[in-house]
């Protein structure tokens, strides 16, 4: 059983920092750090100053980037640059966009969810790495708050979420803005006795975006309650999503081999555009890119065995290379990395669905590490969730 329940969250005052286009980010993990010193470059309130802080070379256990979100946060609300709804809210969140030239629109709900131990309710897809499960420990213990919403999905449909989800667009939403891959995010106050626990209670949640901070929750939690027994550290901030009614898109994590000797191996084309023409989920068909006698080469590849192909690349191809691997979701990003000698080969993988994704859960398997990219993504300060 899932337990979901609304929560008071605390949104930018517009009148003090303006459009929402100058304080909200992407989450914390897909920015670079050009995109880093801009968003700080464009206001002193952007959230990046809290999810992202500077490391400074005087930097200490004492005064560090985390010390000074904390500072930062305080401070925000007391000169009420971040605001609380009056009452616990669900958010009712919505997203428009174009993928492959179609407009496309994902809607869901923001609610905090209680949190599992893994093996119950809620249901982790990919591995995780220790370093940034103890760098956003570290924050959290700083400020106290969820800044940004993990993403889960639920298999669904769900009708009366659909139904409420489709009265919220009838009025003006509460904060909007629109990101760099001009991407609409909108976001609602909901009714905070709304029947959204009981429409949930048999379904299980699995973690779409987020299993860093959905492991780092379960060790916050289980120091907080040492402390000071149960409270709001029991539950996470998610975005919850119907994959049968929205059918959110799954793209892929493209993989680049930093060290090693990759076998030459599949069929040769002619340049990036056939790869991501051929590739295929249902076909087992990943793309290589890799230099060969100093020419850039670009191949595609047939597995054997059931998708998704990163699970078969993993086990085939790339077993025990994970430390020599690094990820982007830019196929062109890939290839250049190749060219410009940042890797030895590159292997380009096609989209999957959130069905092949529980089909690896449901045999009681994961997917190795950064293995799916859930687009779009929900945009970190549209609402903040403080545990006092």
């Amino acid at each position: 059983m899932s337990r979901v329940s609304p929560f008071i969250g605390l949104l930018f005052d517009q009148t003090r920092v303006g459009s929402l286009d100058l304080v909200t980010t992407p989450p914390y993990d897909v920015i670079s750090p050009e995109e880093q010193r801009r968003f700080r470059a464009a206001s002193p309130h952007n959230v990046i100053r809290l999810e992202l802080g500077e490391d400074l070379p005087d930097d200490d256990e004492v005064e560090n980037k985390y010390r000074r979100a904390s500072s930062d946060y305080r401070r925000w609300r007391e000169e009420g640059v971040l605001v609380p709804t009056e009452a616990p809210a669900y958010y009712g969140y919505e997203m428009r966009f174009r993928l492959h030239g179609r407009p496309r629109r994902i809607r869901g709900l923001i609610c905090g969810v209680e949190l599992e131990d893994w093996g119950g309710s809620i249901l982790p897809h990919e591995r995780t790495m220790k370093g940034p499960v103890e760098d956003r420990l570290r924050l959290i213990r700083a400020v106290n708050a969820n800044l940004s919403c993990i993403q889960v999905v639920f298999r669904g449909p769900c009708q009366p979420a659909a139904e409420l989800l489709d009265g919220m667009s009838l009025s003006p939403p509460n904060a909007e803005t629109t990101d760099e891959a001009g991407v609409e995010h909108r976001l609602w106050i909901l009714d905070g006795a709304a029947h959204v626990a009981d429409w949930l209670a048999d379904e299980s949640l699995m973690i779409a975006d987020g299993h860093h901070r959905y492991t780092m929750s379960l060790q916050y939690r289980n120091e907080m309650r040492e402390k000071h027994g149960s409270g709001p550290w029991d539950h996470v901030m998610a975005l919850i999503v119907d994959s049968a009614v929205e059918e959110p898109p799954v793209l892929p994590y493209h993989r680049l081999l930093v060290a090693g000797a990759p076998a030459t191996v599949g069929a040769r084309v002619r340049d990036l555009q056939e790869i991501l023409d051929a590739v295929s989920d249902t076909g087992l068909v990943y793309g290589l890119v890799m230099r060969e006698e100093g020419v850039i080469v670009h191949r595609v590849v047939e597995l054997a065995g059931e998708p998704p192909v990163v699970c078969a690349l993993h086990e085939q191809v790339l077993a025990g290379a994970d430390d020599d691997l690094r990820f982007t979701h830019d196929a062109v990003a890939a290839e250049d990395a190749v060219n410009h000698g940042e890797a030895i080969a590159a292997y380009l993988l096609p989209a999957t669905s959130t069905v092949r994704i529980r089909s690896v859960i449901d045999r009681g398997e994961r997917l190795p590490q950064k293995s799916t990219f859930f687009w779009p993504k929900p945009r970190s300060g549209m609402v903040i969730r403080p545990f006092d």
